[in-house]
């Protein structure tokens, strides 16, 4: 599948894109990510391993829009965990009550 990322023409194949993700560890996910070979990688780490491009010379949605055309599973980014509310909180730092 032909696809421009950064401004440059690339002709993807998914089982090109696996082959080259085979052996490279997932980084952390703190942004979009896609799931190559049932692992996940942030969307950036795999536009720079199968572009050779530096991460900052295109976009996630670029490499995400390109991944998701030749059929990997796209996730967006994940939802911040939600805080506890005052109450919450101070009910988890007291503990609960003992039984007797």
């Amino acid at each position: 599948m032909r696809c421009v990322i950064a401004r440059f023409p690339f002709d993807l194949v998914k089982s090109e894109v696996q082959a080259a993700m085979k052996g490279i560890k997932p980084e952390p996910i703190t942004g979009e990510s896609v799931v190559i070979s049932r692992r996940t990688y942030p969307v950036k780490q795999v536009g720079e391993v199968i572009t050779r491009q530096d991460r900052r010379d295109f976009s996630a949605s670029e490499v995400t829009r390109a991944l998701t055309r030749l059929g990997f599973t796209c996730r967006p980014v994940p939802a911040p965990a939600a805080e506890p509310s005052p109450l919450e909180a101070a009910s988890t730092m007291l503990g609960t009550p003992a039984q007797s």
